[in-house]
């Protein structure tokens, strides 16, 4: 790691096959196995490491390894509302996760995509709060909501002690006259997230509707 990157966070992308979980990172060429985004970002002159994981297909095959797992610090799990066996299939997914994770901490995101509606709003609510997770809501047509949920992901694994800075202990990071404990995301940090993710041709519209349980 660089020495002036307070820390790499290892952020997974899991759920059925056709959910859209592909729209939510940055495709540089086509996708033959696990396949994963680095970007660097900088928050008040600090600098940080985003590695964004996609399954790019193998979920199809049950082909994912524990080294997909090993050392995430945030997953997001992505349903279609319009299909509910991606909705049924979510405590296999998590169960899966479970196995796998080498971190209690975990942050998860529920994130329901598309727009014609099967599932129940409240189904989604309701699972997330059961396990303890953010959620959110997409539509198909806006590109409002993805930022948001890679903000709202990263928010909470950074202010979750233990979960990213145990690799920096001692090491005492100040954020805009605040300390790692005092941390909370600011302006630079969406327009980074947003300028990567919404270069993925993303034809989802995500009228967002964000709830943290």
């Amino acid at each position: 790691m660089d020495e002036d990157v307070i820390t790499t966070l290892k952020l997974l992308i899991i759920g059925e096959s056709g959910v859209g979980k592909s729209r939510f990172v940055t495709l540089c060429s086509e996708l033959l196995s696990v396949d994963f985004k680095v970007k660097t970002i900088a928050i008040d002159g600090n600098r940080a490491k985003l590695a964004i994981w996609d399954t790019a297909g193998q979920e199809r095959f049950r082909t994912l390894t524990p080294s997909y797992y090993r050392g995430a610090q945030g997953v997001i799990l992505v349903y279609d509302v319009t299909k509910r066996d991606t909705f049924t299939k979510l405590d296999n997914w998590l169960n899966e996760l479970e196995t796998y994770t080498t971190r209690n901490d975990i942050v998860k995101m529920l994130v329901g995509n598309k727009i014609d509606r099967v599932i129940d709003r409240n189904e989604g609510l309701k699972f997330a709060r059961k396990h303890s997770m953010l959620f959110i809501e997409a539509s198909a047509k806006t590109k409002d909501g993805v930022q948001c949920a890679f903000e709202e992901l990263v928010e909470k694994i950074l202010q979750t002690p233990g979960l990213w800075e145990s690799e920096h202990q001692g090491q005492k990071v100040i954020l805009g006259g605040r300390t790692k404990n005092e941390l909370c995301l600011n302006v630079k940090l969406l327009s980074v997230l947003c300028s990567v993710l919404l270069q993925s041709e993303i034809k989802d519209n995500l009228n967002l509707s964000l709830t943290v349980v």
